[in-house]
């Protein structure tokens, strides 16, 4: 549960990020952190594409560098973009500089308002300098697509369990994730549906980020 639903004390310490958004509406963000690749980015644009739901990626900076046209491809359907960083760095592994660099390299391709950090940690001076230039996006419920620990069955059932109102979800556009995912991906929005819920993209809190 701590992995898959963040616990109250793990979001104080970023008070500032979204975790999860208005708990009063039936509305879900998804997202899929870890692109583009082309083995797995258009498949599941086809997928979000067939249910008519419109997401928001988390992209690697060096993935969108390799692979333009898959990164063409998410613009193109209009999902959101966020940034990723540019080589899937860990905040506690690295300096301010280094990884704010790496953050900057990385919308140099980009061109968002929103970073998530890899992995879900950033030491506190990298937090308090990104806030003031970026909107910081966590999550509500992650699904684990990616653990080889869990099959796609467990992956939907931690959709059907945690979702709520408001809940940012993370799903993975990348090859460790892709067996579940193809299972998982369009059970879980079929069953959101069937529950009432609608499909959003996270908001725009610095437009001037987005040129």
């Amino acid at each position: 549960m701590l992995i898959e639903q963040p616990p109250m004390w793990l979001r104080w310490l970023y008070p500032d990020a979204m975790w999860r958004l208005d708990k009063m509406t039936r509305a879900v963000y998804l997202t899929f952190d870890d692109g583009p690749i082309p083995e797995v980015t258009p498949r599941v644009l086809d997928i979000l594409a067939r249910y008519d739901v419109k997401a928001t990626f988390f992209m690697v900076g060096d993935n969108v560098r390799k692979h333009p046209a898959e990164f063409a491809m998410v613009k193109a359907a209009g999902h959101r973009l966020g940034n990723h960083t540019f080589n899937h760095i860990g905040g506690m592994r690295h300096g301010i500089r280094s990884y704010i660099n790496n953050v900057d390299l990385a919308n140099e391709y980009i061109h968002t308002d929103l970073v998530r950090p890899p992995y879900g940690w950033l030491k506190w001076e990298q937090y308090f300098f990104l806030r003031r230039r970026y909107q910081l996006v966590m999550w509500d419920l992650v699904t684990r697509d990616y653990s080889k620990l869990l099959t796609p069955e467990d992956v939907l059932d931690n959709v059907k369990r945690l979702a709520r109102p408001g809940s940012i979800i993370t799903f993975h556009d990348s090859l460790k994730s892709q067996d579940k995912l193809w299972y998982a991906l369009p059970r879980s929005i079929e069953w959101l549906k069937s529950q009432g819920y609608a499909f959003r993209t996270l908001p725009v809190k610095h437009p001037e980020m987005l040129a």
